[in-house]
């Protein structure tokens, strides 16, 4: 990894990108490249150059008023060379890149599959606690990391440092990943859908049996009829008190009919019940999974209205259904078509549904019942309600699945620049990179004339663009380009020039030369100043 300044300083605090300013050694250079280094006691190879390099501190101790500033930030003991490309690529060696030395760095947060992270092959990753790294360099520089891996930790932005280009969280939820600063920042986040599917499908069915059976209020029962020595004395007496009904043959209705909701549709008619559904953003490889004497309705009152059990599988999003969230959607409109008897399943956000609403329903109602895997203020300690402690999602082949596509995602992205399963940026896969090329990845703000200053920068530098896509979505745009190298240059190539060019385009966030040392080639447009 490399950094380098050529703007002179930027004041901290202007925005989320200023923020990640922080207090240790960089590197501050002039225009003219003036740098002052301290070789740092640990060495390491320079891809950059042809000769063994140590990692450097810019020190200001006999710095003059004609000086450029000096930025201080956080900064990891990795090679530092001033001379950012300089020393250029022999033409010859650029299919041989991937013997260089170097790793990439991940840390995770939570714990994390072991099972998922071997997926990382050691030969070019270092895969590291984010937690005990900060408690081991307490009085150190950390190390810092080119891709976060995490579970349910609520990552703040002070722990995205700036090397940071991927973020992945092992499960379909983001609510704990700032995604939005992620975005302005051009740092795509992550998520694994579908991997957990199975294991809250399960539950879900679980919960079906549970709300019919008062199988859990039987357990109670047996515990304490134990505790008085009267268990066999009164257990077919009281039996009686725990009746309930069979789910074969009942209607079961499904909102959202995703992974998951899919997946419970389709079981759910090998219980023998009927599956009516509603989604009204139904993909086509969802709709491919659903039982095919499904019934589809065109509202979430349609949906309901006659059901015996309902299972909610909708993403929680911010602000009410009149806002275009989903905060609260199951509340007194929906509630008010749901049969006096019905079974509500909520395994997918406890914020889904409004618990004031359910609770009137459930007063009013004896034989309605509520399962969730969510704590509830207001409902937990109901007669008619089962909470369980977030279960959906924790077995041991889940955590196992979600890790490891985190991690295949991760590499994707790193190693190749295709990005899948983003929550804040566009699918994007280009072929294999062809022999003799260069692959070069720029983050945009999607705006007018970017792609084509981009492309005009490699033109200036004699550089042809042997294939590219460049996709969009929302704010953000994504650009892969493979560069050819045959272009009357002569044995080497040098790409110092054209990566900055690009990346201080007005709009442009970042870019990436995935070549060489792994974890290298990444540049940062930060408020105008060139990081490297």
């Amino acid at each position: 990894m490399m950094m380098s300044l050529s703007r002179g300083a930027v004041a901290s605090g202007r925005s989320i990108l200023g923020r990640q300013l922080g207090a240790s050694s960089c590197l501050a250079t002039s225009a003219t490249t003036r740098t002052r280094t301290t070789a740092v006691s640990t060495p390491s190879f320079s891809f950059y150059s042809t000769t063994r390099a140590t990692s450097a501190t810019a020190v200001p101790s006999d710095a003059s008023s004609d000086d450029p500033p000096v930025i201080v930030r956080d900064g990891p003991n990795l090679p530092v060379d001033v001379d950012h490309y300089t020393s250029g690529w022999n033409v010859q060696d650029i299919d041989d890149f991937v013997s260089a030395p170097g790793k990439y760095r991940v840390h995770t947060y939570n714990k994390v599959s072991p099972i998922g992270l071997a997926k990382f092959p050691a030969q070019f990753y270092i895969v590291e606690d984010a937690v005990t790294v900060k408690k081991e360099h307490t009085t150190s520089v950390a190390p810092q990391a080119q891709a976060l891996l995490l579970r349910s930790h609520k990552l703040q932005v002070d722990e995205i440092d700036y090397p940071v280009r991927a973020i992945a969280r092992c499960g379909a939820g983001t609510n704990n990943i700032p995604v939005a600063a992620c975005t302005e920042m051009g740092i795509p986040v992550f998520n694994t859908p579908g991997a957990n599917a199975n294991a809250v499908k399960e539950l879900i069915l679980c919960a079906l049996l549970l709300g019919s059976r008062k199988i859990v209020d039987g357990v109670n029962h047996m515990k304490s009829l134990g505790e008085q020595g009267l268990a066999r004395e009164k257990v077919e007496k009281d039996k009686a008190m725990f009746g309930g009904c069979e789910v074969r043959g009942k209607t079961l209705a499904v909102i959202g009919l995703g992974h998951i909701g899919a997946s419970t549709a389709r079981d759910a008619t090998h219980l023998g019940m009927n599956v009516q559904g509603y989604d009204p953003g139904l993909s086509v490889h969802s709709a491919l999974q659903l039982p095919r004497d499904i019934t589809l309705t065109d509202s979430i009152a349609s949906a309901v209205t006659n059901a015996d059990y309902i299972s909610i599988n909708i993403p929680y999003i911010k602000g009410t259904v009149e806002e275009g969230g989903t905060h609260g959607i199951i509340g007194k409109d929906a509630i008010a078509h749901f049969k006096p008897n019905a079974v509500l399943v909520n395994f997918a956000r406890g914020e889904l549904v409004d618990s004031d609403a359910m609770k009137e329903f459930l007063d009013a109602n004896p034989a309605a019942r509520y399962v969730s895997d969510f704590p509830d203020d207001a409902l937990w300690n109901h007669p008619n309600v089962i909470l369980l402690p977030h279960l959906g999602a924790s077995t041991t082949e889940a955590e196992d699945a979600a890790c490891t596509m985190a991690v295949d995602t991760v590499r994707e992205f790193l190693e190749s620049g295709t990005i899948r399963n983003s929550v804040n940026f566009p699918a994007t896969s280009l072929a294999d990179r062809p022999g003799g090329t260069v692959r070069f990845t720029v983050v945009n703000q999607n705006v007018p004339g970017v792609l084509a200053e981009i492309t005009n920068a490699f033109a200036h530098e004699n550089l042809n663009i042997v294939q590219q896509i460049n996709q969009s979505r929302g704010d953000i745009a994504y650009n892969v380009l493979d560069i050819g190298t045959d272009t009357g240059h002569e044995n080497v190539l040098s790409f110092k020039k054209v990566q900055e060019r690009i990346t201080m385009l007005e709009g442009v966030l970042s870019s990436r030369i995935l070549y060489g040392l792994p974890g290298t080639g990444y540049a940062r447009n930060l408020e105008g100043e060139y990081f490297v």
